[in-house]
């Protein structure tokens, strides 16, 4: 079995750059993003480069495989800041045969001009949050764009990047089954490789979530219909040829997302900017690092301190194993069982077998991996797991 230093390696390192800027909150969403009518984008120039170089400073041994630009809406970042970032990175890493360098975006805040300038500073992927395909959805769901707005940013989008994919949200407020068949027949038309497709979540600490305390959010579906446009989403996407290679996103064989891929498979990845998390291999032990949430605080902190980094935990080996069975059995590939400690394997072997017997899950020797068609049930089959 690989040692706990060496598992970062075979999973990957990568690059998370959080920018938490929104033009406005949309009511379903817990990220952390921030409204903002004045920004000083020079001022936040400096502190990501200077975070830069403190992550570099102890891993620029490194080979980077990926960047990705998160958030908020990071399209809304002024082009010449992405260069700066670029550009430091370059200086900073190596980077891999492969390097992938994806950027969030909304419709919203689509301009050819940007895009063309983004891919110039090395952008060669891009994610758009589409939502819904149609203006009445879109408003429910506090979106700022309208469906024609949504199909202009993707061909924009298409025509300056090397990949797109983008995002849409189902079990929407009054959509029926018919509805969302129709909708991602649709979106399968429009030619894409990757696709994220989402079941709307009403999160506590939102909009959505205060309105539906109060029962004010109408329409939602049922838990069964929730269940029955999830299986509908996988025989259609399947029969497309984009099946599921994670529990929400799907994609035509080798487009999927590389830097989202380090996540599931518990690689190392560097975390920068307000409320961004990382993980990080040094000597041996692995770290969860976290910065503040807040804008202010961060930035105050980088000036302040030289740091951006207001954590960094030590992880057992029980907590590594436990968490690297939550996000890779997420996934179409599954779990290696040889890369966990020898007592969280015995630990499990009897809750696994009992699983197995239910068809919850899959044992090929030292694979394990969750039946497609009970992916729907996987936080129950975790918590029982786990438990």
């Amino acid at each position: 079995m690989p040692l706990a230093a060496e598992l970062w390696q075979e999973a990957g390192f990568g690059l998370y750059i959080h920018w938490p800027f929104c033009q406005a909150k949309c009511p379903y969403c817990d990220f952390n993003s921030h409204v903002s009518t004045s920004i000083d984008q020079d001022e936040w120039a400096a502190a990501y480069l200077s975070e830069l170089d403190r992550v570099s400073a102890e891993t620029s041994d490194r080979t980077l495989g990926t960047v990705f630009f998160g958030g908020g809406t990071p399209s809304l970042m002024d082009p010449k800041l992405i260069d700066q970032i670029m550009d430091r990175i370059r200086r900073n890493w190596s980077l891999a045969n492969d390097f992938e360098v994806t950027m969030e975006a909304n419709p919203s805040s689509v301009e050819a001009s940007r895009f063309k300038s983004y891919r110039a500073a090395g952008v060669d992927r891009v994610s758009l949050g589409i939502q819904a395909l149609n203006d009445l959805d879109l408003r429910a769901l506090g979106r700022l764009h309208s469906a024609k707005e949504a199909r202009v940013a993707l061909d924009i989008a298409q025509r300056c990047f090397d990949r797109t994919s983008f995002d849409l949200i189902y079990a929407r407020q009054n959509q029926t089954l018919a509805d969302w068949e129709r909708e991602l027949t649709e979106a399968l038309k429009m030619g894409f490789s990757h696709m994220s497709l989402y079941q709307l979540t009403i999160e506590h600490g939102t909009a959505f979530g205060a309105r539906h305390a109060r029962g004010l959010l109408k329409g939602l579906p049922t838990d069964d219909a929730a269940a029955d446009m999830f299986e509908l989403t996988q025989q259609i996407m399947q029969a497309a040829d984009m099946p599921a290679y994670e529990v929400s996103n799907h994609a035509q064989n080798g487009e999927e997302a590389r830097h989202n891929q380090i996540y599931w498979r518990s690689g190392d990845y560097l975390g920068i900017g307000p409320g961004a998390h990382g993980r990080v291999t040094r000597n041996g032990q692995r770290y969860a690092t976290e910065t503040p949430l807040s804008p202010a605080l961060w930035l105050r902190a980088v000036k302040t301190s030289g740091s951006g980094e207001s954590a960094r935990t030590p992880l057992s080996r029980s907590e590594q194993d436990t968490e690297y069975l939550m996000m890779s059995l997420r996934t179409s590939d599954g779990s290696d069982l040889g890369r966990l400690h020898a007592s969280t394997r015995d630990c499990l072997g009897r809750k696994i077998q009992e699983l197995r017997d239910l068809g919850l899950l899959i044992q090929n020797e030292d694979h394990l991996s969750v039946p497609a068609e009970k992916r729907i049930v996987l936080n129950a089959i975790l918590s029982q797991l786990l438990s």
